[in-house]
């Protein structure tokens, strides 16, 4: 199966918009980043608009979309109910922010409510790709590194927002090493539990091809072997121990300006 780069944008920016978004509401709890906060929201917003557009282009006839909206336990809709349920949360969030004393508060209960809406977005996406028929995707540790994803990338990117305008860093040090960590975690479980998967495919002799009728089924172990090198250098070593390190030496030296992209 050929990568599908248009959803692989799409979950990529949409995880990393939830979690901007979640992490300057999470510090918003407890007042921190008040420059940042309409900074952040922004660059939130302009990330979801990004992923919403690369999503358009998987679709051959985009002007279908809402046909697939047929009912509530469909994926694809479940997907599109969170999207809507955080932008209204956003714009609420960004209503409260304006109308504050300082253009930059707004009340705890909306910043929690803000912080599980992303949450569950990245939860409810992640879910639309565990298919039953491809075993390798089956699996909740999936779910866990798209949200591992959102831990990692939100609070390195507010991380560098705060340096950009000026904020205090202090608060932002331990979000972007835990959740660097989160998805470091999830990475190497999620690769590992790929790297499993190849024994969990049936192993079928030959194709029902009338005119092939003795060319031998795709080998899974083979396949999965040849993709170990991508997965582990790629997903966890740069996608996951590096934005670590540059995590951790980000909240060391203080210096987000220039370990913020690294880990990003």
């Amino acid at each position: 199966m050929e990568l599908q780069w248009p959803l692989i944008l799409f979950t990529t920016f949409v995880a990393w918009s939830a979690g901007l978004f979640g992490t300057q509401a999470l510090l918003a709890t407890g007042g921190h980043a008040k420059r940042s906060q309409l900074p952040a929201w922004v660059a939130s917003a302009a990330l979801l608009a990004v992923g919403g557009v690369a999503v358009f282009f998987h679709l051959e006839h985009w002007e279908r979309i809402f046909n697939g909206f047929g009912h509530l336990t469909s994926g694809i809709t479940q997907e599109f109910v969170a999207i809507v349920v955080l932008a209204v949360v956003a714009v609420a969030y960004l209503a409260a922010m304006r109308r504050s004393d300082d253009g930059a508060t707004a009340p705890k209960w909306l910043c929690w409510a803000a912080v599980a809406v992303c949450a569950v977005l990245v939860a409810a996406m992640a879910h639309f790709y565990t298919i039953a028929a491809r075993p390798a995707w089956d699996s909740a540790l999936w779910i866990l590194y798209v949200l591992g994803n959102a831990c990692a990338l939100g609070p390195c990117t507010m991380a560098l927002v705060m340096a950009a305008v000026g904020d205090d860093l202090a608060p932002i040090g331990p979000p972007a090493l835990a959740g660097a960590a989160v998805g470091l975690a999830a990475a190497v479980a999620f690769a590992a539990f790929l790297q499993a998967s190849g024994g969990s495919f049936a192993e079928v002799g030959y194709y029902f091809d009338p005119t092939r009728p003795t060319a031998g089924m795709a080998d899974a172990a083979s396949a999965v072997a040849a993709q170990a090198p991508l997965l582990w250098a790629g997903a966890v070593a740069v996608g996951g121990i590096l934005p670590l390190a540059a995590a951790l030496m980000g909240k060391r030296s203080g210096n987000w300006k220039v370990w913020g992209p690294v880990a990003i």
